[in-house]
Parts: structure tokens; C-alpha cells; sequence
């Protein structure tokens, strides 16, 4: 079969409460993707719908999406890998493309996290990892990244101020960004300000500044045959390269140390597919759940030698003038993370990126860029590598 391309995206704006019905909602995504790539409904195969069903109200979201965005009687598909859910439909996206059942899909990512209370929200996620060996004791998502934080800090030499400076770049991009929820300038000295709300402790060492927020959004990409990309689309933008790996769900089967080993294994595939090296990428978007989430994704996907994140941050190289810009929509830190939506939002930017479309944020001449989603605490790994002709 010949190539597969990525021929529109689009995304709402993430916010705390969004006030519509989830249809509505996943309208916004999708009604910016389909006039981006051209296109009305009569011209998609095959949806893929996205979530973490834990935090729908709706069972079986994906039927009420087809019947509400016009898409029956075509054949919808619900994928589910937590954070990293829309990366994986982009996966399953590709493969139904790349077999030939399909040549157009719309992958549809989303959630509405204020349906429930953070209490809920935060039990929720403590069921993310093994409710008989784990979850019971109490240890939820900021909990296990702050081990991570410990082990990097330990072992590196890795500081509170590295960390902090990896949350000043994502406000300085997040300002500019229409669509984040968190659009206010953050400074390193408020980290070190007693009665600053950004130095208040979450789960030593992290604290409020180093968490993102949850969020309402959606995002679509609309994926596409070669024959079908150059025939509605003047700037495709190819799947070069894909990478999924798992890791044991309990943290007792991990080593700490050595960052996210799933995110390493389906960057490492992602490479391979795609025929290039870390060296090769122009721009990426890495999955900041927490600051210590970008800063082991640096080490993970080859930008630097293990340890040697903190030179990225402190020289800036992962600003969007640097050597490997990163995260330069804001990223989750600024963007918010509507769990489903978040891959999608991710490769639109990088879509973006690679079209010269990015406005204020754009990247001097990408030919090559990464995307990077993590699912749970490094449960699921997703690595998509793109480029443009």
C-alpha cells in the first residue's frame, strides 16, 4: 500500500468546565478538522473515537458521535489507552488506511473531566494502576511521578529549580496559545515564594507548579490514503513513523531510574520505522503530565544522554529557538489535559508545525517532527514521527 498522511486537525479550546453536552463538544474538533482538510462528512470511511471511559457518563460514546456528526452508517471504533488514547487511534487510524479497508478515517479524542468532582476524578485515577496490589494504599498520579522525581534527583543530581524552569517555558508558550486553559506568565522565583500557590506541595518534590490541570477538549485528525491525501489536501503531512510499547502496571516491576522504559521502546521503534535518529527531529511535543514527565522524556527519546536533561532546560535548548524545540504550544502544563483529547492536540501542533502554519509558535523550517504520549505512569508508551515532502 503507498503512504498514509494526516490531512486535517482540529481542536476545541481546552477549558475547566466546558458548559455543553459532549457531542458539542466533540463537534469543535471535529468541525475544524474537516474544513481544514476539505472535506464534509460523505468523505470519512471509518471514526475512531478516543477517551478513558472511566470519566464518561455516556457508555459508548463513539455511537452517539457517528450518529451526531453524520457519520452512519459507517463503521466507529472506540480506543482506550488512558493519557495516550488518541495516539493509539491514530495508530489503529494508520493500519486500517495502510490494509486498504479504509482511506479516509477521522480519529475523534475527548473528555469532559468536569462531569465529575476532583475527588472522583483523582479515585479514578488511582484505578489506573492495579486496584488489588496498588491503588488500595492510596497512591494516585502526582504520587508515582514524584517517585520518578525522587529517583532522577537522586541519581542525577536533578533540582527543584530544573524543574521549575521547564513550567516558566511551557507559560512562556502557553500565554500566546488561544486554546490552553492556563494563559498567565509564571516566573522561577514563584517556586521559591513560601505563599506563591505554584511552590505549594502536591507529593514531595513536586509541587502545584510542576502538575498540570484537568481539562474539557477535543481534538480530530482526519487520516488519509496517499491517493486520497493529494487529491483533497495541498499540504499532507506523512505518517513516517509509529511506536506503542507497555509496562508492568504496578511500579514494583519498574526501575525508577532509567525514566519511562515504554516511552524508550516505541521511541526506539518509531526511529527504526521512520529511518531517522533523535538527531534528525526539528520539533516536538512531549507528554508534561508533570514537569519530571518532560524532563525524562529529554532523556528517552534521545535528545539527551540519561542525566543530561537539565542542560536542555538551563540552556534553553528546548526553547523554540533552541537545538530541539519542545512543547512550544505550552504543552499539558499550560494546555490543560482532557485525557483523550491530549495526543490529538499534540499532533495537530506538530501538524502545524510541519504546514508553517504555527503562527507565534512556528519553528524555522521543520522537515521532521515527534510526537510523544504517555498513558498512566508510563502504563502505555506512544511515539508518532511525522514529516513533510
Amino acid at each position: 500500500m503507498g503512504k498514509v498522511a494526516i490531512i486535517g486537525v482540529g481542536q476545541s479550546r481546552f477549558v475547566r468546565s466546558y458548559p455543553g453536552a459532549i457531542r458539542e463538544l466533540v463537534f469543535e474538533g471535529f468541525k475544524e478538522a474537516v474544513t481544514d482538510a476539505g472535506i464534509t462528512s460523505k468523505d470519512i470511511g471509518a471514526s475512531v473515537v478516543c477517551s478513558a471511559p472511566e470519566y464518561d457518563k455516556q457508555r459508548s460514546p463513539a455511537g452517539v458521535f457517528a450518529e451526531y456528526l453524520g457519520l452512519n452508517p459507517q463503521p466507529t471504533f472506540y480506543v482506550e489507552s488512558l493519557c495516550s488514547s488518541s495516539s493509539m487511534g491514530l495508530r489503529l487510524a494508520y493500519s486500517l488506511v495502510k490494509s486498504g479497508l479504509h482511506d479516509v478515517i477521522a480519529v475523534l479524542g475527548f473528555q469532559k473531566m468536569s462531569e465529575i468532582s476532583s475527588s472522583e476524578s483523582q479515585e479514578r485515577m488511582g484505578r489506573g494502576a492495579d486496584i488489588q496490589w496498588e491503588s488500595p494504599f492510596g497512591t494516585m498520579m502526582p504520587a508515582y511521578y514524584a517517585m520518578h522525581a525522587q529517583a532522577h534527583m537522586d541519581r542525577y543530581g536533578t533540582t527543584l529549580d530544573d524543574l521549575a524552569l521547564i513550567r516558566v517555558k511551557a507559560a512562556t508558550y502557553g500565554q500566546i496559545n488561544d486554546r490552553a486553559v492556563y494563559r498567565k506568565p509564571v516566573t522561577a522565583d514563584m517556586f521559591t515564594d513560601p505563599d506563591h500557590i505554584m511552590s505549594k506541595p502536591v507529593s514531595s518534590p513536586l509541587r502545584v507548579g510542576d502538575c498540570c490541570a484537568n481539562a474539557d477538549g477535543s481534538s480530530c485528525i482526519i487520516v488519509a490514503s496517499e491517493e486520497k491525501a493529494r487529491a483533497f489536501c495541498k499540504k499532507p503531512v506523512w505518517i513516517l513513523g509509529l511506536g506503542a510499547a507497555s509496562a508492568s502496571v504496578n511500579l514494583a516491576g519498574r526501575d525508577l531510574f532509567t525514566g519511562l522504559a515504554a516511552a524508550k521502546q516505541a521511541a526506539d521503534q518509531a526511529y527504526q520505522m521512520a529511518g531517522v535518529t533523535p538527531a534528525d527531529i526539528d520539533v516536538a511535543e512531549v507528554h508534561d503530565c508533570f514537569t519530571i514527565a518532560e524532563m525524562m522524556a529529554y532523556e528517552n527519546l534521545g535528545f539527551a544522554e540519561p542525566g543530561q536533561g537539565p542542560e536542555l532546560i538551563r540552556n534553553k535548548e528546548t526553547y523554540k529557538e533552541g537545538r530541539i524545540p519542545v512543547n512550544v504550544d505550552g504543552g499539558l502544563l499550560s494546555k490543560g489535559h482532557p485525557i483523550g483529547a491530549t495526543g490529538g492536540s499534540q499532533i495537530r501542533t506538530i501538524v502545524l508545525q510541519l504546514r508553517d502554519e504555527a503562527g507565534d509558535i512556528q519553528v524555522k523550517d521543520p522537515r521532521i517532527a515527534l510526537v510523544h504520549n504517555i498513558g498512566g505512569v508510563g502504563l502505555y508508551g506512544n511515539v508518532t514521527i511525522l514529516g513533510r515532502e
